[in-house]
């Protein structure tokens, strides 16, 4: 697989997403930023809300600059969004500024440049694989660029916990952050030095026939199938988002700590890459994006309502870490195999619109959902079994039920409703077709050649 990734930004690749969870930073610390900086709960959520509100008109321009400028434009300018954004937040913890009540703005302005670098970044595994891997590799590339993704939320989920024990330690932990995002605008910038690779790794990406930006827009809009997968598989990822920024406020409502509501997204997040790298490997060899979709969708919307109802009871920590485990298990192995059936089900439109306009919509349902959900919260002023440390307002209860039958509904409905071809790899075979038929008549010499050829070529396409 390092074939064709021996520039420094390639390899570097999975380290630049991985970074980009700065979104994430303050959810599974949410009681205590709240404390920190003396405003309420709902504040705290927009330091998440603002990646959703943001993405949705950016990630239009992001889709464009992947398809139109190139790979290189985009990983570079969204490495320098993010520092740009972390450092920014570190401002609002300096107290020789004396900021006082504007300390908060620094910190949403920082999230809102940090915001602005995901879109580039988050919408490019296909483009990459397509560009920079064979074949036969570019599923085992597009899963690990996606997985690096959850990865970062992985991180993010463990680490905040553990830097911030005391809201005081806030500024400990944006240093720390700060840090990493400082050194991948540096790996982005020095490594990656051309959009596409010296010599092309196969065919296609030789001769790509992909629709120009405003055309390929016009056909995914008019996709039937492309239009349900996006509904289907973006109110999926929304449906993710609020479950990593939500989970603290959550728990410790119900009296489960911080570090426990951490190990639970940790648990939903290792189970995820699992679940991801066994589907992808099963789906590699039999092909079966679609069957294996609507399985895994199922199985994830059963485990969030089995998440929904144990939360609801206190002294649960063990049924909560087993259905976190399985949301995750099933959930996150849809994530690359779906990217994957968007090119299938929209090809021949370029790989960054079909896979970035998903996201988008995926923005826009989790904004929908984090207000919806926000809106039905019952404030719990005294509890004396919550473990959330705030100084204003008190916890927040949170209708988690609503999520789980969010969920359900869009399995039913993908699995009721989504048919698709698998469009490229018909193109694959019927070029494969066309090479035979061009080998017959010639000579026996000429037979052998293009038929050692055809025969690579049916390698390729059935890998």
């Amino acid at each position: 697989m390092l074939n064709y990734c021996s520039f420094g930004g390639a390899q570097a690749y999975p380290f630049l997403v991985l970074l980009l969870q700065l979104w994430l930073t303050f959810a599974p610390v949410a009681d205590k930023t709240a404390a920190y900086f003396h405003i309420s709960l709902e504040t705290v959520n927009w330091l998440s809300m603002v990646y959703l509100l943001i993405s949705i008109p950016f990630g239009l321009v992001a889709t464009w600059v992947l398809d139109s400028v190139g790979l290189r434009c985009a990983v570079v300018l969204s490495a320098w969004l993010n520092m740009v954004g972390s450092i920014t937040r570190m401002f609002s913890v300096l107290k020789f500024l004396s900021l006082g009540p504007q300390s908060y703005w620094y910190l949403f302005i920082g999230q809102c440049f940090s915001a602005l670098a995901q879109p580039l970044i988050i919408f490019s595994p296909t483009k990459l694989a397509a560009l920079w891997f064979p074949d036969h590799q570019r599923a085992t590339a597009n899963m690990i660029a996606s997985m690096s993704n959850p990865l970062g939320i992985l991180i993010a989920n463990l680490l905040s916990p553990a830097l911030v024990p005391e809201g005081k330690h806030i500024p400990l932990m944006l240093g720390v952050y700060a840090v990493p995002a400082v050194t991948a605008c540096a790996l982005a910038t020095l490594g990656i030095h051309e959009k596409v690779p010296p010599t092309p790794p196969s065919a296609s990406a030789t001769n790509s026939n992909s629709q120009p930006f405003f055309t390929g827009l016009k056909m995914l809009l008019r996709n039937k199938p492309y239009i349900i997968l996006a509904v289907c598989f973006g109110g999926g990822i929304g449906m993710f988002t609020c479950f990593s920024a939500l989970l603290e406020q959550i728990l410790c409502e119900k009296g489960y700590s911080n570090d426990f509501a951490g190990l639970n997204g940790a648990l939903f997040t290792v189970c995820g890459l699992l679940g991801a790298f066994l589907l992808g490997m099963y789906v590699d060899r039999t092909r079966k994006f679609i069957e294996s979709t609507k399985i895994s969708f199922c199985l994830s919307a059963l485990a969030s309502i089995m998440f929904a109802v144990t939360s609801r009871f206190r002294h649960q920590a063990i049924m909560l870490a087993i259905t976190s485990s399985l949301f995750g298990f099933f959930g996150f192995a849809i994530y690359p195999i779906a990217m994957e059936l968007a090119v299938e089900c929209s090809y021949p439109v370029g790989e960054g619109t079909s896979t970035g306009l998903i996201f988008v919509a995926s923005q826009i349902e989790g904004a929908i959902l984090m207000i919806l959900l926000q809106a039905l919260t019952v404030r719990v002023s005294e509890d004396p079994f919550s473990t959330c440390a705030l100084d204003q307002d008190g916890a927040l209860d949170w209708t988690i039920l609503v999520l789980a039958g969010l969920c359900s509904g869009m399995a039913c409905f993908y699995v009721i409703f989504f048919h698709t071809d698998y469009k490229r790899l018909q193109h694959c075979s019927y070029i494969s077709h066309s090479r035979l038929q061009a080998a017959l008549p010639g000579s026996d010499q000429n037979f052998s050649q293009n038929g050692a050829a055809y025969n690579h070529e049916i390698t390729v396409c059935n890998q």
